[in-house]
């Protein structure tokens, strides 16, 4: 009798395709801007300016000066300001925001946007931890009753075998290693660390001699390790400024002991002041390095004339990170002043800024942007499609004709198509309307709608 097969269904991971995950870089080999490369399509000199800022900041020259990116809505201002942080590197953290988020009724507006700038700036942690890591060869379990419930049995402590290529050590644990080591559901034959000084125990993945030659957990099969059981392990990690903000405004509550804390909704200069002195500590010493990050304000015309004041002033501070502003904006008022200036924005502080102009996309550029786009959200498009698309996004905006290929390939599955064609994208546009259409659906409507 052969034996039954065990059927096993791969679960699909959840993937989240954000408006500008494709982006990876401006596209710039040898300090020549490609036409298409790492995501972004034409904008050739404004992404030439923009490699020219990732190289200041590199060399530590963008102290006191911001940039701007100007220019009509739906040219590629987030996606060139996405690309900057991705070419400082891959721990560099970005913070985007616009204007109008700076007005909020639990918080002054200079602190949103403090809270944004620390953000936007990280910190590499170097922590040396001594850790006892091997695989588990023995595993045994002691149990005791219950303080509050004498028919309850609960863990009380362990005895612990770990196993190197070098040795082979016994330990007795407590109550509280012995909690981790259930949480964790280990069992002998995995390979472990346990750290010293917390009792935090990780679990790294099975013992290769000891996985089975079938696995249906998907369980990691790694070696023993080797050298001694008791070593020595540098940790690396990155938080942020505003991160460490966070843990300091908490300590030393007692009801953060006692419930976890609370996100502080203002947090005092002095707590931040601690926080900035400690980190400088940490550079000097080695243990630490501060990697600058990206703060993208778009809509930068929403912002008033104090939240204008507290930017200049903000970029002038030694723990700045790199300010990138957006505008689709002309001449505007500057909110707060019955001041007209160029993108709404005081002239002292444009005075100040690197401004970098995007141009609207020709035809092909809208063609290859949305074909990068369809393969990032997996749509198949046929050519017919993609021409009525390319034309939707020439006549309309590029931005409708992106925002219409998901919503194009679930009608197309819906009809037991594979493929997207010309009237599935058809179909949807007459589902969706552009903003040109509905401005003329409301000014024909326009007694029917309330005042």
């Amino acid at each position: 009798m052969s034996e039954p097969k065990l059927r096993i269904r791969e679960r699909e991971r959840f993937l989240r395709v954000g408006i500008h995950s494709h982006i990876k870089g401006l596209g710039v080999r040898e300090g020549e801007v490609l036409p298409s490369a790492d995501g972004l399509v034409g904008q050739i000199e404004a992404r030439a300016a923009a490699h020219l800022i990732v190289q200041m900041i590199r060399e530590g020259k963008m102290a006191g000066r911001a940039v701007l990116l100007a220019g009509p809505p739906g040219t590629g201002k987030t996606a060139i300001a996405v690309a900057i942080a991705r070419e400082l590197g891959e721990d560099t953290p970005f913070v985007a925001m616009s204007g109008s988020e700076i007005y909020s009724a639990e918080m002054k507006k200079t602190e949103v946007l403090m809270q944004a700038m620390r953000k936007a700036i990280g910190i590499r942690i170097h922590d040396f931890r001594r850790i006892y890591e091997g695989v588990v060869k023995k595993l045994n379990i002691r149990y005791g009753k219950h303080p509050y419930n004498p028919y309850q049995q609960i863990p009380v402590g362990a005895t612990l075998t770990l196993k190197t290529k070098m040795e082979e050590k016994t330990f007795e644990v407590d109550e509280y290693v012995t909690g981790e080591l259930l949480s964790k559901g280990v069992s002998e034959g995995d390979v472990i660390w346990i750290d010293a000084e917390s009792g935090r125990v990780t679990k790294v993945g099975r013992a290769k001699e000891y996985a089975p030659s079938y696995d249906i957990g998907g369980v990691k099969a790694v070696e023993i390790p080797g050298g001694t059981i008791s070593k020595e392990r540098e940790f690396v990690y990155t938080v942020t400024l505003h991160d460490l903000d966070l843990m300091h405004a908490r300590s030393g509550s007692f009801l953060s002991i006692l419930f976890g804390g609370r996100e502080e909704k203002e947090i005092p200069s002095d707590v931040r002041n601690r926080v900035d002195e400690t980190v400088k500590e940490w550079v000097d010493t080695g243990k630490a390095e501060i990697i600058p990050g990206v703060l993208f304000v778009d809509d930068v015309h929403m912002l008033d004339i104090e939240a204008f004041s507290f930017l200049s002033r903000a970029m002038e501070s030694e723990l700045a990170p790199i300010i990138i502003l957006a505008s689709n904006r002309g001449f505007a008022k500057i909110r707060g002043t019955d001041t007209v200036a160029p993108h709404g924005i005081p002239l002292d502080l444009l005075d100040r800024l690197l401004i970098i102009e995007t141009k609207p996309y020709k035809k092909d550029e809208i063609r290859e942007i949305l074909q990068i786009r369809a393969k990032e959200e997996k749509v198949d498009l046929s050519e017919d499609a993609l021409e009525e698309l390319t034309n939707i996004g020439v006549e309309r905006s590029l931005r409708y004709a992106v925002q219409l290929l998901t919503p194009a390939r679930i009608v197309a599955q819906s009809r037991g198509e594979n493929k997207v064609l010309k009237e599935h994208v058809e179909a949807v546009r007459k589902l969706f309307v552009d903003v040109r259409d509905s401005a003329k659906y409301l000014k024909e409507f326009e007694e029917s709608f309330l005042k």
